[in-house]
């Protein structure tokens, strides 16, 4: 690849690159801040990720008007940015599938499962050629294009191949940001080794550096400050104090550690209602979880907590649990039974609800279990909590879905319609002689192929609970089967695309950055 700005393709936006230091530094606040400001004061913005690697995926629309698969970082930013996400915004994604092997998406559309090497070997090019004409389509679109590097710009092994960072540097035209996470302690020395290790047309782009999660007073920053930027000569625009928007997360680094019985994590605890007041739901961290921020409604409720429990934990201290999406329902199915959380599922007598791999998990059986899994296993036992059996085959679904919610079970009472998308490898069926048993069943209370009976509910639609009759149907049966009064909802906050944009346009100074002209009128415009 060439080293200079004369492979940068045409275009008609401006972009900016928000690279980091390392993963988990903030890029993904930062980026999604930087496009909500941008599209108060009127810009057209849209997000963009070359490369994006996460099992957390939601589904946008294609090039081709079909629909797609996309990171969650890129779905927020369009939210962000008041605009529609498509796939454009990611065109690449790779989901980890564990031993070291990836499924490879590309606009939108899964290609091949593949390990690292034939990736790189048999797809890379196909893969950025879709990167640059998915910029390309952007760039025509819109005055700003606001990129998310990925993990570490200064990755030497990766140089002549890093899709995300220094592939989009060079073709976007990119001016570069780079975060630099100050919590992690030696923030100083890793910018500045960033910038050592950065290619010579990459270092020309820096336009500033952020430091980022900075609690306490900034003035006792100002002499590493000044003595950083006199040694590299890149200003420091920002310093972003440690303050979570509330952002859906990326990916599983974020999760709270929850893998053994003392480290369970808990969501949502810092919302003023006094553990004794509020209710648990519990979440199996299952070791390919896949989608869990279908989760992060439920722990802004006040008075919810959601808790990631190792697959050993018992149930005896949570009031409903939730089983999330799963990269490989199979491997994830016999991961709980060898850890006995499937007795304990069974046992358990509060409300339960499965999404996608989670009501797969649920069911009866799964069939065709070697398509899914690992080995050549052809009939799997599920949990046993709804008479349904799952197939799996090669075909995958991904679609954005609306369907009328019929509210029985744990969203006794629900009604209206429920949006969210569906992106799945199998299909699950009411099993011969289930309908009319002793156990109620509701079949497709959430739309085709779904079923519930009193206690438990199986859905293949992702976005659940960010419907809020859904949500609140789901709350108000965990608060009943805790025998606790649901506390009334706290004021409403603004929302996290407006706190995240608060956060730049009150601690970045772009204007140092000489990113100025992005923003159009200097005067800031709140909604």
């Amino acid at each position: 690849m060439s080293d200079d700005a004369s492979s940068a393709t045409d275009r008609d936006a401006d972009t900016v690159l928000i690279a980091g230091t390392a993963s988990h530094v903030g890029k993904s606040t930062l980026a999604a801040g930087l496009c909500r400001l941008l599209a108060r004061r009127g810009v057209s913005v849209a997000p963009y990720k070359a490369q994006n690697m996460s099992n957390n995926a939601r589904v946008a629309l294609t090039p081709d008007g079909e629909w797609g698969e996309i990171g969650v970082s890129q779905h927020v930013q369009a939210r962000a940015a008041e605009t529609v996400p498509t796939t454009d915004t990611n065109p690449v994604l790779l989901k980890p599938r564990g031993g070291g092997e990836s499924q490879i998406v590309v606009d939108g559309e899964a290609v091949a499962n593949a390990p690292a090497s034939a990736y790189y070997d048999e797809y890379w090019e196909e893969a950025r050629d879709a990167a640059v004409t998915a910029h390309e389509r952007l760039a025509a679109d819109h005055d700003v294009i606001v990129a998310e590097g990925a993990g570490s710009v200064a990755e030497i092994n990766l140089h002549d191949r890093d899709l995300a960072n220094v592939e989009c540097a060079r073709f976007a035209d990119a001016r570069i940001l780079i975060a630099v996470d100050i919590e992690r302690g030696g923030a100083f020395a890793s910018l500045y080794g960033t910038l050592e290790l950065l290619p010579d047309d990459l270092r020309e782009r820096v336009a500033g550096a952020v430091i980022t999660k900075f609690r306490g007073d900034p003035e006792i920053l100002e002499p590493g400050i000044d003595e950083i930027e006199d040694r590299t000569g890149v200003p420091i625009v920002g310093v972003v104090p440690h303050d979570d928007p509330g952002l859906p997360a990326e990916d599983s680094l974020s999760l709270p550690d929850g893998t053994s019985a003392d480290s369970e994590g808990v969501l949502g605890a810092d919302d003023g209602v006094p553990d004794d007041e509020a209710v648990r739901i519990g979440v199996p961290r299952l070791p390919r979880i896949s989608n869990f921020t279908d989760l992060e409604p439920l722990a802004r409720e006040p008075g919810v907590r959601v808790v990631y429990l190792p697959l050993d934990a018992a149930l005896d201290g949570v009031d409903a649990v939730v089983l999330p999406g799963s990269k490989n329902t199979v491997d994830d199915l016999l991961a709980l039974r060898e850890a006995g959380f499937d007795a304990a599922l069974r046992a358990f007598d509060g409300p339960v609800v499965g999404v996608c791999g989670g009501y797969q998990i649920l069911g009866e059986r799964l069939v065709d279990a070697g398509v899914e899994g690992t080995g050549d296993r052809e009939t799997v036992p599920g949990v046993g909590l709804l008479p349904v059996e799952t197939g799996f085959s090669t075909d995958k679904r991904v679609e954005r879905v609306t369907c009328a919610v019929d509210g029985v079970g744990p969203i006794a009472g629900a009604e209206g319609e429920a949006t969210g998308y569906e992106i799945r490898a199998g299909r699950t069926r009411l099993l011969d002689g289930k309908r009319g048993e002793s156990t109620p069943t509701a079949t497709e209370p959430l739309g085709a192929e779904s079923v519930a009976t009193d206690r438990t509910l199986g859905t293949y639609l992702h976005g659940l609970f960010e419907t809020e009759g859904v949500r609140d149907a789901f709350v108000e049966a965990a608060f009943a089967s805790a025998g606790r009064t649901r506390p009334d909802a706290a004021a409403v906050d603004r929302s996290p695309y407006d706190r995240a944009a608060d956060l730049v346009a009150d601690h970045v100074d772009l204007r140092a950055a000489g990113l100025g002209d992005l923003l159009g009128s200097p005067e800031r415009v709140d909604d």
